[in-house]
């Protein structure tokens, strides 16, 4: 049985993408209060995987989960793109003219603040988790409050959803990695011939032109630059380290392509290679 790694409680949207990726599978997740434990406990166990929320379509990137991969030593081999919509759900029984208290995590409240507002008699009350929400309603029992969270954390808590999809935007979506250990990453992970996609990042010098040039050399070898995200360099002003994600139909091309523009870079770091994923809805 494989063990994944999550930030969050059971039934949060980690854990359920992890169930949903590793659907023919068994496997057994274990959660994590914060990302930096995730990445201490996946460092002092080489046995575990992890899956890590890393860009949100309405939220943009999560930095901190960019930075705490760059200095782990953990691949990426592999990710899910899952779409997040929320539940409002309570005890058995409870309507939602009797409830007097929402809780959520505040970016789901905040999600859902068209919804919750055509209903004023229910307060909202922010909270850690969305999961943790639905399982203290369910441990303690609490009539007139309900929780924003997913259908599977409903589910597993066994409250009753009163309404599905009350989010604003229903094109939310969550791209999440899963990563692992090198080494377990090279038994697990896609094979060559599998593999369409790398995640680097990288360091340039503080020249004219020099980002340029490497743009410049990943079309010349029809690489898709799908993604590029820039941090400061903490300690050298005005410095940049570039999170790029790339798409490519040949490995053979798409290594020339790298192999051309190291010379180019000042750091360059492969995240990962794996596969593209399309959207589950």
């Amino acid at each position: 049985m494989s063990k994944v790694t999550i930030q969050g409680v059971a039934g949060c949207y980690h854990d359920a993408a992890a169930h949903l990726y590793f659907k023919d599978d068994n496997i057994e997740t274990i959660p994590c209060d914060s990302f930096p434990e995730m990445f201490e406990k996946l460092s002092s166990d080489a046995s575990l995987i992890g899956i890590l929320a890393i860009e949100n379509t309405i939220a943009g990137s999560l930095l901190q989960n960019h930075e705490l991969l760059r200095q782990s030593n953990l691949k990426i081999i592999g990710e899910f793109k899952m779409r997040i919509s929320h539940v409002l759900c309570a005890l058995p029984g409870q309507t939602i003219e009797s409830l007097t208290e929402v809780n959520s995590h505040p970016m789901a409240l905040m999600q859902c603040e068209q919804y919750l507002r055509r209903h004023p008699n229910m307060k909202m009350v922010e909270c850690f988790d969305t999961a943790g929400s639905a399982r203290d309603i369910a441990e303690r029992q609490l009539t007139g409050h309900a929780a924003v969270c997913g259908e599977y954390a409903a589910q597993l808590y066994g409250l009753e959803i009163l309404e599905k999809g009350i989010e604003t935007n229903k094109r939310n979506f969550t791209r999440f990695l899963i990563i692992a250990d090198s080494l377990l990453a090279s038994e697990i992970g896609p094979t060559e011939r599998e593999i369409n996609k790398a995640s680097m990042v990288f360091t340039i010098p503080h020249t004219q032109g020099a980002l340029s040039k490497i743009l410049t050399i990943l079309s010349f070898y029809d690489i898709n630059l799908t993604k590029i995200q820039s941090t400061p360099v903490v300690g050298r002003e005005w410095e940049y380290r570039f999170y790029v994600d790339v798409i490519f139909d040949s490995l053979v091309r798409y290594r020339q392509a790298v192999d051309a523009i190291r010379p180019l870079l000042g750091e360059l770091q492969i995240l990962g290679e794996y596969v593209d994923s399309i959207m589950h809805e």
